[in-house]
């Protein structure tokens, strides 16, 4: 298949200021000269790991979520083991590590099976999803800020509250959608 075709950059960077900054994320301003030839402003959330998002999925076709209170959306939430990845570490790695910590599953098999840009308008943020398959269950290790829940469905089950609504973390959509593409096309 032919590539897409990629444009220059018709942006120009005037200044760059970094205005905020966590151990997290850094918030850069920018004045620009858009694409229009206008003077503007520009601000971008740069974020300092790779987002990565782990699908467990066991041999009857089973898999698990993490259930917790995120702050930013003052609401609960049901997804995928997932958290940050240290950019310098190979990201399989790291999904290795958030489902061990999170759920307490070792998998022997990782497939990568999507890499997403999470909010290009406004960030930097690059997203890596996993497969992970032959599991070994041991006890979890959440982060002393975490208060997971940890819930076992069927496969099935988890695409269909996709599906209607209910489960709207975006890594988690991303990654059921994919695996049910993969089951489909007998890919798993």
């Amino acid at each position: 298949m032919k590539k897409l075709p990629v444009k220059p950059n018709p942006w120009q960077t005037l200044t760059e200021e970094k205005v905020f900054e966590t151990p997290w994320i850094a918030v850069h301003k920018y004045d620009v000269i858009n694409p229009s030839g206008n003077p503007g402003l520009y601000a971008i959330t740069k974020f300092k790991n790779l987002a990565i998002g782990v699908l467990p999925l066991d041999k009857d076709y089973n898999t698990w979520l993490v259930g917790q209170y995120r702050f930013p959306l003052n609401e609960y939430s049901w997804e995928i083991p997932e958290g940050g990845g240290n950019p310098e570490i190979d990201p399989q790695v790291s999904a290795a590590r958030e489902l061990k910590e999170e759920t307490g599953i070792i998998a022997s098999t990782y497939t990568l099976i999507q890499e997403m840009q999470l909010s290009n308008s406004a960030t930097n943020e690059y997203c890596y999803l996993y497969l992970a398959q032959d599991l070994v269950f041991e006890e979890s290790e959440p982060e002393d800020d975490e208060q997971l829940e940890i819930i076992k469905l069927p496969f099935e089950e988890l695409y269909q509250r996709v599906c209607n609504g209910e489960i709207k973390d975006s890594l988690t959509v991303a990654a059921v959608l994919k695996v049910k593409l993969m089951l489909l096309e007998g890919k798993i």
